[in-house]
């Protein structure tokens, strides 16, 4: 499956399913409605063929400009037994073996209702261009990449989830919470955090060093801890407050004898989900410098 071809003077994307009022909109249509501005970190949740056991780190921070779903919704008018909304990209194609006539996911109402879902048609302050998904894709502050379905076509209200290839045999992971190997959709994101600051690999020359990084979820994150070497406690740095869904940025300064040093940065998340240590795509962010003697 690649990037769909989209003449954009052709336009339309459709909201219909269990809706009182399904309708079509062009374009220009979409964009008479009220927008609004966010910006949200942006995390690619990986190869869904094998779901990664380590950090991806295909993860940035964006400003997208739309139409809230919410406003949509609302002219649509969903039935009261409308659970999920389905939405339907415009590319086609194989991928893995399987054939999709177009790529489609879901999401529950009740977050598609929220008033930071966007039906987005400008990233950092310019049009999308086909390949970031557009000219419209669908945006999702908080959840992964794959729910943001690209070159968006169609918004349908179902009763039920979606039963295309990703949502049922791909993007789905094993649910930490179960311990019967119960798989969960790949939604929300959960803490994250990467040291940016020294580099992996650095020879400072100073024995003060100062570490930064960001740090990200899905609700915010409320406290990033650094641990330094074999030490087993866990210092605490300052964490700037958290814009719309933006990463937040972390700092703290240390002071080091000269020789090989390992840091640890782990988050926290506003809900109290902290980053696991190992054995999770978002485990904690390990590397290692040098402080010259």
């Amino acid at each position: 499956m690649g990037a769909a071809i989209i003449d954009t003077n052709h336009y339309s994307i459709t909201v219909d399913g269990l809706v009182r009022r399904p309708f079509t909109l062009s374009l220009a249509q979409l964009k008479e409605f009220p927008s609004t501005t966010i910006t949200a970190f942006h995390e690619c949740y990986g190869s869904p063929l094998k779901p990664p056991t380590e950090n991806a780190w295909r993860i940035g921070n964006v400003e997208w400009t739309g139409v809230p779903l919410q406003i949509l919704l609302d002219i649509a008018q969903p039935h009261p037994d409308a659970r999920f909304i389905w939405s339907d990209g415009l590319d086609f194609g194989e991928f893995a073996g399987v054939t999709a006539d177009r790529y489609q996911k879901d999401l529950p109402i009740a977050k598609a209702l929220s008033p930071e879902v966007l039906v987005a048609y400008e990233m950092n302050g310019e049009p999308l261009s086909r390949n970031r998904g557009g000219p419209v894709r669908l945006v999702v502050p908080g959840w992964f990449g794959t729910n943001m379905t690209k070159w968006l076509c169609r918004l349908s209200l179902q009763g039920h989830r979606a039963q295309g290839p990703f949502t049922t045999r791909f993007y789905n992971e094993e649910d930490p919470n179960e311990s019967d190997g119960r798989v969960r959709p790949v939604w929300m994101v959960e803490p994250n955090s990467m040291i940016v600051s020294p580099a992996s690999g650095a020879q400072l020359k100073s024995s003060l060093v100062e570490v930064q990084g960001w740090a990200w979820s899905d609700d915010g994150i409320k406290t990033v801890e650094i641990r330094v070497d074999d030490n087993q406690n866990w210092v605490e740095a300052d964490v700037e407050t958290r814009h719309d869904f933006s990463w937040q940025k972390f700092s703290m300064s240390v002071a080091l004898l000269p020789g090989i040093h390992q840091l640890i940065a782990r988050a926290t998340s506003s809900s109290g989900i902290e980053q696991p240590i190992s054995g999770r795509r978002s485990h904690v962010h390990t590397m290692g410098f040098e402080v010259l003697g």
